[in-house]
């Protein structure tokens, strides 16, 4: 981890450049033949291309929208050990979820990810009784080497005075344990640029219209950009289907007649307001096997998951007026009524789980992950969860060094011999980094806002230097894009030239906040599609 003393100096840290135009992105993904295409980039796809990437193997990667714009974007935000699994007695499970854990959290990414205490309330008449409850959180953290704490129990006084909101009637205790958390578009973007460093060609909104076949393998795909029509090809000697949702459709334009290989599951999620300070998150049973999670996220508050088997399209997936209801419901078996008044919701959002096709309960389904390989050559990968991003695309590659007669890459380094722990773009210690950004901040404008400082430190690292200097170097840039936000204009400009944004929503969902706090007006909406369009 970056010390405060090892932080570059404003005016020391490399300038940034730009992207390739998306012309330009175009031609140069048509006029290669790659080893392997990657179509889907949510973060399995993504992660999958960073490591073949590392690998020495030529990449590249598409998605028909933006890079996380499903359901890498709707999770819960969390890097958890599953202490659910417990119950199923995967200590096995658990065990390697921490170590992926703390490995993002600690080697990879601690810039992106920070840890986060939970308290598991115990209600007289819950599902779960606190010497179990108790028991199980002491297991938990050992399975961690008990890097968080121990677990155990604490007093519902005490518990009340770190989230005041906390429901005590009836409280007979409440169980503690640590798991980090992130936002995950973020933490996906950097990953996008993880692999671009290490060699990969990537494009958003590009959507596959066909496969390439010669001599009935799949080798290519045939594409429209969705921004302006343009039709393009790419030729690979593989491509890698992690569309998530959309799998077996991919699958069905290689094999009409491919059987459904996924079942899909609805998590919904609310975002509020909060009332007051929040210095743990709750993760409260609601029966045996489903929990129901209030987190502070973003300086608001994040309540769900919901958990319902889903068979529409995905791309209609939207939260419902049920939805909302039954979050709310839940959360009330351990939050106040003044935390959970509709008023105080800003933004709601819904994604897919990929589960293993099959019968039974949505919510008590593994989250694994699945590969399959067609009739035409084309690998399928599906499920799976973002606390072991790493995991899978590891296993992915391994997947695609094993097939038989047709290696990738002669040359191709094999996955045991890279890094273990490579970090992600921008890895520093966010504490230093925010340190630095007010130090420096005095000239030749104001002194950077302390709140825009840390958001900043917490989202980029030290590739926050290469926006506070965009920012002084044109002062309209240093501006609050909100009064209650602390993004400031300079992150769209960035998001623009360095992170593939290419419509409002990619900047005000996933590049930043605005979004999610509720605070996009349709004048914050004409000036960033305004600057979008003043591309390089």
């Amino acid at each position: 981890m970056t010390t405060l003393q090892s932080v570059p100096a404003l005016g020391t840290h490399p300038a940034a450049g730009t992207l390739p135009s998306r012309a330009e992105t175009r031609e140069l993904l048509s006029r290669a033949t790659y080893d392997l295409l990657v179509v889907g980039g949510g973060i399995l796809g993504i992660s999958t291309a960073w490591h073949a990437a590392q690998s020495g193997l030529r990449v590249a990667l598409v998605d028909a929208g933006d890079f996380a714009g499903a359901t890498s974007s709707a999770s819960s935000k969390l890097l958890h050990g599953g202490l659910r699994y417990l119950q199923t007695g995967a200590v096995k499970l658990v065990a390697e979820n921490h170590f992926e854990r703390r490995a993002v959290s600690r080697q990879v990414a601690p810039h992106l990810a920070n840890p986060l205490t939970f308290y598991l309330p115990v209600y007289r008449g819950g599902p779960h009784g606190a010497a179990k409850l108790g028991a199980g959180v002491f297991a938990y953290s050992a399975l961690s080497a008990f890097g968080d704490g121990v677990g155990h129990l604490l007093g519902p006084a005490k518990a009340a005075q770190d989230v005041p909101e906390l429901r005590t009637d009836g409280l007979k205790a409440v169980a503690v344990y640590g798991d980090d958390q992130m936002n995950d578009a973020r933490m996906a973007l950097m990953t996008v640029r993880a692999a671009v460093e290490a060699g990969a060609t990537v494009l958003n909104h590009a959507a596959v219209t066909g496969l390439r076949l010669t001599r009935g393998r799949v080798t290519g795909a045939d594409l429209v950009d969705r921004l302006d029509g343009t039709e393009f090809g790419v030729d690979a000697r593989l491509v890698l289907n992690a569309t998530g949702p959309w799998v077996d459709h991919l699958r069905r334009m290689e094999d009409p007649n491919a059987a459904p290989s996924i079942r899909l599951s609805k998590g919904a999620h609310l975002v509020l307001k909060r009332t007051s300070p929040w210095r743990a998150a709750l993760a409260t049973p609601i029966d045996k096997y489903r929990i129901t999670f209030a987190l502070p996220w973003e300086d608001m508050l994040l309540l769900g998951t919901t958990d319902e088997e889903y068979e529409g399209d995905p791309g209609d997936v939207a939260v419902e007026e049920k939805d909302i209801a039954q979050i709310l419901d839940e959360a009330a078996f351990s939050i106040r009524d003044r935390q959970l008044d509709r008023s105080l919701i800003t933004y709601a959002f819904a994604g897919l789980r990929v589960l293993p096709g099959g019968p039974g309960d949505t919510s008590k389904a593994k989250r694994e992950t699945v590969v399959t390989e067609g009739r035409g050559g084309m690998l399928s990968v599906a499920g799976g969860k973002w606390t072991t991003f790493r995991h899978i695309g590891r296993t992915v590659m391994n997947k695609l060094a094993a097939l038989p007669g047709r290696p990738l890459a002669d040359d191709m380094e094999p996955i045991a011999r890279l890094p273990k722990k490579l970090p992600l773009p921008g890895i520093a210690n966010p504490n230093a980094v925010a340190h630095r950004l007010l130090v420096d901040g005095g000239t030749p404008g104001p002194r950077m806002a302390a709140d825009t400082a840390r958001h900043l430190a917490t989202h980029y690292g030290s590739l926050s230097f290469d926006i506070a200097r965009m920012a002084y170097e044109d002062p309209a840039l240093a501006a609050r894009i909100h009064p209650d936000a602390p993004e400031i204009w300079a992150q769209v400009a960035y998001a623009r030239d360095r992170e593939w944004a290419e419509t409002a929503d990619d900047v005000l969902r996933r590049r930043t906040t605005l979004t999610i706090r509720g605070l996009v007006t349709d004048e914050i909406r004409d000036r960033v599609e305004a600057m979008l369009a003043e591309r390089p």
